[in-house]
């Protein structure tokens, strides 16, 4: 595509208002060729220079050298830099050298070992490699012709847990004569999700021993900061980190785009005064219009020249309002178009989404607006533009989401448009601080009691812990299996773990993709079926009584949730309006971990309690988000162990405000608010994973206080990650605040929209001398 012409277009329309505040021109790179100082089979050889794939960029021949070297390693390139080859060469080399090898890849879905699938026996056409998808999608008729003969089992960590280490006698073939073990987009194996599969690799590890094998690890990551840590970690072994890029990159325009202020004329049309938030009358507070309508209108008018984009969202609703607007505007302007487009999450049933997936590649989808369930590497076809509908929680997942387009080295698009959140206006005002910074370290704690000791039990189930066993756990582990001995789970005979008689399969009562094993169905109460599984936590903010649910662009209404049976059951609905829940959290302090002084005031880190509990519901217009009304939900508190930092309250500012009203207890809640939305620029986390708290007088200190939790059970190193920064934290917060155009506050950088108190009180002045307070020392 032309991006330069279509962006001249966008700037020469009668609706463009400014929106573009910076443009990137990243220019292209011609590849960089090596070739490896092992010799590979000939046969391959021939495969490769048949197929175009010869010579190889300098990681993959660096990949195979040092794999050639005995070492683990970790690829850690760009999106559509090759990391496929990385593994595929040395395993089919491997197969062609001795049939009996055996290896299996792990991807993080369903969807991307189904695509890699396609792309190794594309490359393997001819050779007698032999390769398999073994999932829960696969039939049963199928499953033991590949447990005996597959050479490359393609499958998730789920079914790992689920389906294969539990029955390692039936899979011993593969675990006697493996030779890789291949974790592909590893960077998603981060908090509670790469804490699970971290404990996993060690369950698989110790099968392997057992069957005297002695796999050699290859993971592939997104750029970030610490590969090599990471892979140690979900790993326990040592790594050799592969991490120049040889592979050309076409150029591409990474525009910043800024959703206008809301003039007088659309104000007015709801009722409210220029500038004016609806839940604040009286107060001017700059309210931009939003950024998924932005989304669609981009969307419609990329789709409209017929330029292939992914229009990536926040969230499952985001994703489906984007979807429905721009449907709605080419409906209305080019109605043939209308039918190019699709929403995607991965919450749909598998059909749905390889449908999608196959009509995108195809090509009779132009542009899909999805979650980030898209992405990972999924071959979804040449795609000329991404637009990326909020900041993503991180700057590795933005290149991550940008990649998508220009992947066959052509001239791309990338367009982030930034919501009214604090983050996201930080970087609009920063742009050269977003290009600059290097991407963030993954974060994950294998340690955690609530995700180690259930697969201590799984362990115990496939085969008994001894002593030895419980090094390869980590520090601590004879505690824990102490602790699950003294509640029966577990008993003890001659120097080993045994699972207790009485404990069927432990394997099923842990869901490795949260902190909780709960997941609730949503079901359509006209017909029974189930649209979407959901889980626990989202489906209390989500699925409450009253809530407005969206599925594949349709609008449904909750009309009740059975927490007992976990099942939600909707009705059609008019979608005139969508919700919004908001919740309440009390915590209490249970053990301190660390301390310290920074800002001439007191940082803590330690472990708490958390009471979540949703409270009630806003319903908001769609295409103003204007405030149609609040509503109260009666659900049941959740509480939950985790680990926080918190921090004290200048005195000079306690001083000054204390008798001031609601100013102090303002001033307090807004720094919350802010610090928590500007997080994640330090730990590679989504502000969904953080929880705040603030109160001028907490319980257990008897003094003000600021919270700021981690919101997995058991914690995943957010917290700790925060303590750490807390000065570079202040400042990036003390930044947000005093740059907002906003007079007294708005969502783009005081307000939340989480908030179980309707953003009461919030007060910016008092917020940013805080802050300036604690920068200053």
């Amino acid at each position: 595509m032309d991006a330069l012409a279509f962006l001249k277009g966008i700037e020469s329309a009668p609706a463009y208002r400014r929106q573009m505040v910076a443009v990137e021109n990243i220019s292209p790179r011609d590849p960089r060729f090596s070739e490896p100082s092992r010799s590979l089979h000939p046969t391959l050889r021939s495969v490769l220079e048949h197929h175009h794939m010869w010579p190889l960029y300098l990681h993959q021949a660096q990949a195979v050298d040092r794999l050639g070297e005995r070492r683990n390693i970790v690829v850690a390139t760009p999106a559509a830099s090759g990391k496929s080859l990385c593994y595929n060469l040395p395993v089919v080399n491997s197969v062609l050298e001795d049939r009996s090898s055996r290896a299996i890849y792990i991807f993080p879905t369903k969807a991307l070992a189904q695509d890699q699938l396609r792309s190794l026996k594309q490359m393997t056409v001819g050779l007698p490699v032999n390769a398999a998808v073994y999932d829960g999608d696969t039939p049963h008729y199928e499953r033991n012709s590949i447990r005996n003969s597959a050479q490359v089992i393609l499958t998730n960590p789920d079914m790992l847990h689920m389906g294969i280490l539990p029955h390692h006698r039936a899979w011993s073939r593969l675990l006697r004569s493996l030779k890789y073990v291949v974790l592909d987009e590893a960077h998603t194996y981060r908090g509670v999700f790469g804490s699970h599969v971290a404990n996993v690799m060690r369950r698989l590890r110790r099968l392997c021993a057992l069957y005297g094998s002695n796999p050699l690890f290859i993971l592939c990551s997104a750029t970030i900061a610490n590969p090599g840590h990471l892979a140690e970690q979900i790993v326990g072994l040592p790594f050799s980190v592969v991490d120049e890029d040889g592979a050309p990159r076409g150029s591409k325009s990474f525009v910043f785009w800024n959703p206008p202020l809301r003039d007088a004329d659309m104000l007015s049309a709801s009722g409210e005064h220029a500038g004016q938030s609806p839940r604040f009358g009286g107060v001017l507070r700059p309210i931009r219009m939003s950024a998924n309508m932005e989304a669609a209108g981009l969307l419609a008018e990329l789709v409209a020249s017929d330029i292939r984009t992914v229009a990536f969202a926040r969230t499952r609703r985001a994703a489906e309002l984007v979807y429905s607007y721009a449907k709605d505007r080419l409906d209305d302007q080019q109605p043939p178009q209308g039918n190019r487009i699709k929403p995607y999450k991965g919450s749909y049933m598998a059909e749905e989404r390889r449908d999608i997936e196959r009509a995108l590649f195809d090509g009779h989808l132009t542009g899909v607006a999805a979650t980030n369930a898209l992405e990972l590497g999924i071959d979804i076809g040449s795609l000329d533009a991404t637009i990326i509908t909020g900041y993503p929680g991180s700057i590795a997942s933005t290149w991550q989401q940008a990649g998508r387009s220009g992947r066959r080295g052509d001239e791309s698009l990338s367009v982030f448009i930034g919501r009214n959140d604090p983050l996201d206006q930080y970087f609009m005002n920063h742009p050269d601080i977003f290009f600059g910074r290097s991407v963030e370290a993954a974060l994950l704690s294998p340690g955690n009691p609530h995700i180690l000791r259930p697969h201590l039990l799984c362990a115990a189930y496939e085969m008994p812990i001894t002593g030895q066993d419980a090094e390869l756990f980590g520090y601590g582990v004879i505690e824990h299996l102490e602790d699950l001995l003294g509640q029966g789970l577990l008993r003890y005979s001659e120097g080993k773990w045994h699972i207790a008689p009485h404990v069927s399969y432990p394997p099923e009562e842990v869901n490795i993709r949260s902190a909780s094993s709960s997941s609730y169905h949503v079901v359509e109460g006209e017909t029974g079926r189930i649209l979407e599984t959901v889980d626990e936590h989202s489906a209390h903010l989500q699925l409450h009584p009253g809530a407005v649910y969206l599925h594949q662009g349709t609008s449904y209404l909750v009309e009740q949730i059975d927490l007992e049976a976990k099942l939600a059951k909707v009705v059609l609905d008019d979608g005139s309006y969508y919700t919004e829940a908001s919740e309440t959290t009390d915590i209490s302090i249970r053990k301190i971990h660390a301390s310290k002084v920074a800002g001439g005031v007191g940082v803590w880190l330690g472990e708490v309690e958390v009471t979540n509990q949703v409270v009630g519901y806003s319903k908001r217009a769609p295409m103003t988000e204007e405030v149609l009304g609040d509503e109260f939900v009666d659900l049941p508190p959740r509480r939950f162990n985790t680990v926080a930092l918190w921090f004290d309250i200048p005195q000079k500012i306690i001083d000054r405000w204390r008798g001031g009203g609601p100013a102090l207890a303002g001033g307090i809640h807004a720094t919350e608010h802010a610090a928590i939305g500007v997080l994640p620029l330090f730990a590679l986390c989504d502000r969904n994973d953080i929880g705040g708290v603030s109160t001028p007088l907490h319980p257990d200190t008897e003094k003000p206080q600021i919270f700021i939790y981690d919101g997995h059970p058991g914690g995943v190193g957010i917290a700790e990650e925060g303590f750490r920064v807390i000065d570079a934290l202040w400042e990036a917060t003390l930044s947000v605040v005093s740059e907002c155009v906003c007079d007294s506050g708005c969502p783009s950088c005081i307000q939340s929209p989480k908030c179980g108190n309707h953003n009461y009180p919030l007060d910016k002045g008092v917020a940013g001398e805080l802050l300036k307070s604690l920068c200053e020392g």
